[in-house]
């Protein structure tokens, strides 16, 4: 394979994938927009109080891919892709979590989309 030929297997999985995260998501209402990622790392009482499988059901709701999982530190970290208002309203919920739990502190990051499609607790 030359170099040229190199360079153009290069430019076409780049335009692929930036297709694939910028592409839109239609929401159950029937909204398409571009697709936003955020990771976020919530503290506080959050291990133990249901909320990765509360945090899976609302994702599941709303349309958002990602995930969810315990950290050793007792944080909590999760990922959500999908639509800005849909994943927006799962940061909102990350801020006071399911009843028992007891949200001391949350961190939000914005990063690229990768393009997944189910939400999953790990």
């Amino acid at each position: 394979m030359s170099r040229h030929d190199n360079a153009e297997f290069l430019l076409l999985t780049l335009r692929g994938l930036a297709k694939r995260a910028l592409r839109g998501v239609r929401t159950r209402h029937g909204n398409v927009g571009a697709v936003v990622r955020y990771r976020v790392f919530v503290s506080g009482r959050v291990q133990g109080v249901f909320f990765r499988d509360t945090c899976r059901q609302i994702a599941e709701e709303h349309g958002v891919s990602g995930w969810v999982r315990n950290l050793p530190d007792g944080r909590v970290e999760a990922v959500f892709e999908g639509t800005q208002d849909d994943v927006q309203k799962l940061v909102d919920w990350t801020r006071h979590g399911p009843r028992r739990a007891a949200v001391a502190d949350v961190w939000v990051r914005q990063e690229q989309p990768e393009g997944l499609d189910t939400f999953q607790v790990r």
